[in-house]
């Protein structure tokens, strides 16, 4: 069977190297993709076309918009930045915690899995999965609260990473993304409203399932927390490992999701999930540990923020309050230290 795909394949480019056979248009690509999802996707999917962006331009001849968008995300600089950019913790010590970066890949890859479960737009799942966090700025959460009342104190305007990761891919780096994934990237973060897909709910949830359980990981092998911390209850239904956790959060996302036509947890899993959460923010996020940790973070990004507010020369062109918050969202971590350090220690004690 290897031999005759091999020998077929090889009478095909042969053909289209001749001019017998001519190569795949945008037509023939985009009708047999269509044919495909008809045939394939749940009634409930979002369908691959027509693209709807706000600025319209022709569709590629080998890819649908919505892998378009993922190719497009990915060779932004703002996706490149993230594997510099904190998850939790703030320059650990150690190659295997988490950054921005493979927080975004865990997230992607669980979510693609429930979409092919379900039946639903792969492609649109995955381009919401790899943009939701492009927005976030450096130092994790932690460095999105500095950032937010920064602003609100000086310009009477906050900061929401999910708002800016909009930004980044509207505005920033102009990648006319189709619609539904740009609402899929805004709409992840409570408080933003529902998304408009269920591919967007997947990632909303799954971004979620996912920390949940990196963090647990990371915590531990930090030492903020013993495996034995963790609540016996929740670890009892959810699993003793992160694997296992996942897998059991991903099973009960699915089998529910798909009773109801919806995104929907089960209440048990759903509710374990949710009590592991709290848990995680009174132990972990906002614990002793991190407490330390957004000492040294207010001091780096309030001291650039007011030092770039006082000397916008500095900044790259355009309108405050956009110029400075801007260039301290896209900073990684090491970026903002350095440039911290330049400013405000002497260069005798920079070393």
């Amino acid at each position: 069977m290897c031999a005759d795909f091999a020998q077929s394949a090889g009478d095909v480019l042969g053909g289209v190297r001749m001019g017998r056979v001519s190569a795949p248009t945008v037509s023939d690509f985009a009708s047999a993709q269509q044919e495909r999802e008809a045939a394939w996707l749940s009634p409930l999917a979002a369908r691959s076309y027509p693209a709807v962006r706000e600025r319209a331009e022709a569709d590629a001849p080998l890819r649908t918009p919505f892998q378009r968008d993922r190719d497009r995300i990915v060779h932004s600089k703002a996706f490149r930045r993230l594997k510099h950019k904190t998850q939790v913790f703030v320059s650990p010590e150690g190659d295997h915690f988490r950054t921005r970066l493979t927080h975004t890949l865990e997230v992607t890859g669980i979510s693609r899995t429930v979409a092919r479960a379900l039946r639903l737009n792969e492609d649109l799942t995955e381009a919401i999965g790899l943009g939701h966090d492009v927005g976030h700025p450096p130092f994790g959460h932690i460095g999105e609260d500095v950032l937010d009342r920064a602003g609100r104190e000086r310009f009477g305007r906050g900061f929401r990473h999910n708002e800016h990761s909009l930004r980044v891919v509207s505005v920033l780096e102009g990648l006319n993304l189709t619609e539904p994934v740009r609402d899929g990237i805004l709409r992840h973060s409570s408080g933003a409203g529902e998304p408009a897909t269920l591919e967007g709910k997947i990632v909303r949830l799954v971004d979620r399932i996912a920390y949940i359980n990196h963090d647990i990981d990371d915590a531990v092998r930090a030492g903020v927390l013993l495996a034995t911390d963790l609540p016996a209850r929740e670890i009892a239904i959810l699993g003793p490992t992160g694997p296992a956790r996942i897998d059991t959060l991903v099973n009960d996302l699915v089998s529910h999701s798909e009773a109801a036509g919806d995104i929907v947890q089960g209440e048990e899993i759903g509710r374990a999930m949710y009590s592991l959460r709290s848990f995680m923010f009174e132990r972990v996020y906002l614990g002793p540990a991190q407490r330390e940790q957004a000492k040294r973070v207010e001091r780096v990004l309030r001291g650039l923020f007011d030092w770039y507010c006082e000397h916008p020369d500095e900044l790259p062109p355009g309108e405050m309050p956009d110029r400075v918050i801007d260039y301290l969202a896209g900073m990684t971590d090491r970026f903002a230290i350095r440039a911290w350090s330049e400013r405000f220690v002497p260069s005798g004690l920079a070393a």
